[in-house]
């Protein structure tokens, strides 16, 4: 059995000595322990300093692609190089890396098929206020579309099963922690969260430059989420909220024309006019959305073919 630990970087020569210093050699229920860098086109010496620091595997970006680019590429070459099971954390140390076998250990059991490292955020104290509603915010929304119970859905910190490897396609350029969740739970595998301890920031996290920025990108990102794997729920939902409003705005204006008082009130029915027409387009667009979601599932099955043929022969 082999396990890859897989850490994506983006300019870590400050960081990258203390976080693979903390990494494992030995790992229970392994016979093998590699670690791979993901150099998204670094400007200083990461690379250079991931080899002379005993990495394994290095692989770099000619430019910077981000994050979800470089989980990617990863989990592909990890894949190649023939792991059982990936492990995926930071190179700035947030993760403890003393806990990777609690990820492990589900896996290898056949308890779950991507097990997630919860972290202890209402305790986390560099994580401000609004990060932490919206670190839950974020969990919330992914646990609704994906059918799981995943506790902290934008946690890097995950072990992942070959075959779950194999399922993953992200489409987030900004991020893949809600998105490969989505389509685990959508393909009916196992998730698992498991409690994980935390370090002390040794850097501004390259995500969260500013906080409008992050609640920006959070809520679009969760948004995109409901369209891409969800669309006819949200689409029905938002739909049936404006032919309500437009039910009680045409009753409205039914009732009083009964009552000889309908003159008045002819902005009712233009109120309830929009508003049907509104729904009833919404409720179109999320029958194409789930055409074209169904779509996407069959591709992604071919995909997944495709995939495994290309896997090494063992």
């Amino acid at each position: 059995m082999k396990l890859i630990i897989q850490i994506p970087c983006l300019n870590e020569v400050g960081t990258l000595a203390i976080a693979l210093d903390a990494l494992p050699r030995e790992v229970p229920g392994f016979d093998t322990v590699e670690w791979l860098i993901i150099d998204d086109g670094s400007t200083d010496n990461t690379s250079t300093v991931a080899k002379e620091l005993g990495v394994d595997h290095v692989i770099r970006h000619p430019v910077n692609r981000g994050l979800a680019a470089a989980f990617m590429t990863g989990l592909s070459a990890c894949l190649r190089l023939g792991a059982d099971v990936i492990v995926n954390t930071d190179a700035d140390n947030q993760y403890e890396g003393a806990d990777i076998p609690k990820l492990t250990g589900p896996v290898l059991a056949g308890e779950a098929d991507m097990v997630i490292g919860a972290r202890p955020i209402s305790e986390t104290e560099h994580f401000s206020w609004v990060k932490k509603k919206l670190q839950r915010l974020g969990s919330w929304a992914v646990r609704v579309a994906s059918k799981t119970q995943v506790e902290d859905a934008p946690s890097g910190f995950r072990a992942i099963s070959r075959e779950t490897a194999l399922r993953l396609n992200v489409f987030n350029v900004y991020t893949y922690t809600l998105e490969t969740i989505i389509q685990a739970g959508q393909s009916n595998l196992r998730i698992l969260s498991v409690p994980v301890r935390t370090n002390p920031d040794l850097r501004p996290s390259r995500l969260v430059k500013s906080i409008p920025s992050y609640v920006k990108r959070s809520l679009l990102t969760i948004v995109r989420v409901f369209v891409i794997y969800r669309p006819l729920a949200l689409f029905v939902y938002t739909g049936s909220v404006f032919m309500i409003v437009g039910l009680i705005a045409g009753l409205r204006f039914l009732f009083h024309y009964l009552h000889g008082t309908g003159d008045g009130h002819v902005q009712s029915v233009i109120l309830a006019s929009l508003c049907i027409t509104l729904g009833v387009l919404l409720y179109m667009m999320g029958l194409i959305g789930d055409l074209i979601a169904t779509n996407r599932k069959l591709l992604e099955r071919i995909s997944l073919q495709l995939r495994r043929s290309n896997l090494p022969v063992e």
